[in-house]
C-alpha cells in the first residue's frame, strides 16, 4: 500500500450514529494494553494519528481512519481493562456490536493478541464473538520483538491453541518497534480489498 493521504474522519460513541460509509472497511479489535493504536501508526505510516498512551483503555470510541481517499482503518475500542466499570464495558461491547451487525463494508476483522502470553478469557470471548457476527478474525501476534526469534513459533502456537482457532486462520507476528510484519498484514488486506477495488489500492510498496 502506498499511503498518500490519511486522515482520521469520524468518530463515534456509544451514543453516535455509526457512518453508512461507500468506501471499504476493515477494523482492529484488541485488548487494552496490546499495542493496537501503535499497529494502526505503523501501517498508516503516522508516529502519533492513533493516539497512544501510557494508561490502558484510551480507545473509548470507534476511530475510521480514511487511507488516500479509498478505504478506512476502523480501531475499535480496547476491551478488558480492569479500572473500566463494567456498565462502561457493557457500552462498549454493544457500540463493537453495533458496528459489526451494521457495517455494509466491513471486510475483514483482525484480532491482536500479546505473543508473550496465553490468550486471556478476554481474548477467547473476543475471538468468539467475532467468529459469531460472522466474521474469520485475522491474528496478528503483537510485541514479537519482546520475545527471543527462536521463540516466536512456539508463541504462535500457543496463541492458536489458546484461542482454538478455526484450522487455516492466519497468524501475522508483528512488531511495532521494527514494523516486521507490516507488510504482511496489508498484503491481506489487500486480498480483502481487491476483488472490489481495483484502483491501485493493491500496489505494494515497503
Amino acid at each position: 500500500m502506498i499511503i498518500k493521504n490519511v486522515a482520521l474522519e469520524t468518530v463515534c460513541g456509544i451514543t453516535s450514529v455509526l457512518p453508512k460509509n461507500e468506501k471499504m472497511e476493515v477494523a482492529f479489535a484488541g485488548k487494552s494494553n496490546v499495542g493496537k493504536s501503535s499497529l494502526i501508526n505503523a501501517l498508516m505510516n503516522r508516529k502519533s494519528l492513533a493516539r497512544t498512551s501510557a494508561q490502558p483503555g484510551k480507545t473509548q470510541t470507534i476511530n475510521f481512519y480514511n487511507i488516500n481517499d479509498e478505504m478506512y482503518l476502523v480501531d475499535l475500542p480496547g476491551y478488558g481493562y480492569a479500572k473500566v466499570s463494567q456498565a462502561a464495558k457493557d457500552q462498549w461491547g454493544k457500540l463493537i456490536e453495533r458496528y459489526l451487525h451494521g457495517s455494509e463494508q466491513l471486510k475483514a476483522v483482525f484480532l491482536l493478541i500479546d505473543i508473550r502470553h496465553e490468550p486471556s478469557a478476554n481474548d477467547k470471548m473476543m475471538y468468539d464473538w467475532i467468529l459469531y457476527n460472522g466474521y474469520e478474525p485475522i491474528i496478528i501476534a503483537t510485541k514479537m520483538d519482546k520475545i527471543k526469534r527462536s521463540q516466536i513459533q512456539k508463541h504462535i502456537k500457543m496463541v492458536k491453541n489458546g484461542l482454538d482457532v478455526k484450522p487455516g486462520t492466519a497468524v501475522i507476528p508483528f512488531s511495532a518497534e521494527t514494523k516486521q510484519g507490516r507488510e504482511e498484514i496489508w498484503e491481506v488486506i489487500e486480498q480483502k480489498i481487491k476483488p472490489e477495488c481495483a484502483s491501485g489500492v493493491s500496489d505494494s510498496e515497503n
